[in-house]
Order: structure tokens, then C-alpha cells, then sequence
């Protein structure tokens, strides 16, 4: 992946690209917490993805933002399909694009018109920018081959800190719809609890193959241990989001911020 250099001519959108470049891919740059929970989140979604697919298999990055996974994935072999609503995104991707097979097909998830199906579809920090969580997997699955895969990450509804509405709980979504596929934090409208993943899964027509939560407030850097990211060696730190992933389900439920899933279509 080729480094980029910033430049004040660029769009908006480039800009507030680059920024979250600085903390994944440059980094860190800031936010240590921010790179622990990316870095993690992006290597469970990686190995969700390679444990069940080899090199040469079709993936589109849905909602792909600045690229990194579907430049990651096409330096490993992988044929990608790089998507987004910010069409502009893709000449960013391309200005990083070093090396692999990607292809570009911008616009809205729901209305994609693309010359086939996938072998799998990357859905990473966007289900939580639908007002109806449950027609976007839908729409999902029909992306995916028989016998393909969705790999899904989302922040955690039932972590002690979140205080958004529960998608089960809500009467009538179609009061958010003004407010869905807003960008970053500020564009989250319900954060999905556990409990709900395998019914939505299901109503789908998927099969919940893998669910781990992860990701602790200490390496979030939530609750003001921001501070302690600076001094704490990665080893400790490491050995920390181990224990606390060991933790009994009841308290896991409540104290890990990342939801990671995968998906399979049945082959009928």
C-alpha cells in the first residue's frame, strides 16, 4: 500500500481520509486506543476471511471508506471490489493502490448493480449507519454466492457505555431513515446487542458460523486510560485482551466493545 501525502486541495472527504490513514495505516498518530481496537478489529476480520477463503476468491468491501482492507486483501491475492456512497473515495484508494486486482463500483449498497455474485463480502462498521439493520443483511446475502460468506464487525449494544436505542426494542425504524449512512461515530443509530445477531442472521437466511466479542476499554482507551496506552508496553496490553476475552459471557457481554460475526449462505 503506497503512502500517500497530504495536499489542501483535496475534497473533504479525502481529508477526513487521510486523518483516520494517520491512526491505521501511518500510525498512530494520536489516538493510541483508536489503533489498538482498529489493529484488532482488522486482524480478526482478515482471519475470518483467510481461515475460509484462499487467494484468488471474490470479495466486495462494502461501504469500503479509504480502502485499507481492500487494498490489504488485493496484495494477498484476492480479487476486490472495492464500494462506497463517496464515489470521489475511489480515486483516493487508487492514489494508495501498490500492488493486486480491484476493481471500483461506487454508490449506494442497496442498489448495486454488479456483473456477479461474491465469494464473500466484507460488512465492517456500517450496519450501525442503517436505520434497518435487518434489510441490510438481507440485501447483503443476496451479494454472496451459495456457500459464500459475510464477515460483519459492529460495535458492541450491550457494552456498559452505549447508550443507543436497541434495533429489537424499536417499534418503527423508519423514524431514522433521515439520519442513516452518516460517517463516522456520529452516524451510529443502533448499536446491535448479542442476542440479536443470530435472529437477524437468520431472517436473512444466513447461518451464524462465528461470533466473538472483543476489545476492552483499556485498549478502546475508554475511561480515561487513555494515558496508560502511552506507557504500558503492547505485551501487557496484549495480555490484558486476552484475559478479559476469557472472561464468563455475562461479564464479556457487558465489558467488550466489538462485535466480530461471520456468515454463510447456504449452499440451498
Amino acid at each position: 500500500m503506497k503512502k500517500v501525502t497530504f495536499d489542501e486541495n483535496w475534497p473533504e472527504s479525502w481529508k477526513s481520509s487521510y486523518f483516520y490513514d494517520l491512526e491505521e495505516v501511518y500510525g498512530p498518530y494520536g489516538h493510541l486506543g483508536y489503533a489498538y481496537a482498529y489493529k484488532k478489529r482488522r486482524r480478526e476480520t482478515l482471519r475470518l476471511l483467510t481461515e475460509v477463503l484462499e487467494p484468488g476468491a471474490r470479495v466486495l468491501d462494502v461501504a469500503a471508506a479509504q480502502g485499507n482492507f481492500s487494498l490489504t486483501l488485493a496484495e494477498m491475492g484476492y480479487e476486490i471490489t472495492w464500494n462506497d456512497r463517496r464515489a470521489e473515495l475511489a480515486d483516493y484508494v487508487r492514489l494508495k493502490h501498490d500492488r493486486g486486482k480491484i476493481s471500483y463500483a461506487p454508490g449506494d449498497a442497496f442498489d448495486l448493480d454488479l456483473p456477479h455474485l461474491f465469494d464473500a463480502a466484507l460488512i465492517t462498521e456500517i450496519i450501525e449507519h442503517t436505520a434497518h439493520p435487518d434489510q441490510f443483511l438481507m440485501r447483503m446475502a443476496t451479494l454472496v454466492r451459495p456457500g459464500g460468506y459475510l464477515i460483519m464487525t459492529t460495535p458492541n449494544g450491550a457494552y456498559f457505555r452505549n447508550y443507543l436505542p436497541k434495533f429489537s426494542d424499536c417499534p418503527d425504524p423508519a423514524v431514522y431513515e433521515a439520519k442513516q449512512f452518516k460517517p463516522d461515530s456520529d452516524g451510529h443509530i443502533f448499536l446491535l446487542h448479542p442476542e440479536e445477531i443470530e435472529p437477524l442472521a437468520r431472517s436473512a437466511g444466513l447461518e451464524l458460523e462465528r461470533f466473538e466479542l472483543m476489545t476492552n476499554p483499556l485498549t478502546s482507551g475508554h475511561m480515561k486510560t487513555k494515558w496508560l496506552l502511552q506507557v504500558a508496553p503492547k505485551s501487557l496490553i496484549g495480555r490484558i485482551e486476552n484475559l478479559t476475552s476469557s472472561l464468563p459471557p455475562e461479564w464479556t457481554r457487558r465489558f467488550l466493545t466489538q462485535i466480530v460475526a461471520r456468515f454463510r449462505k447456504p449452499l440451498a
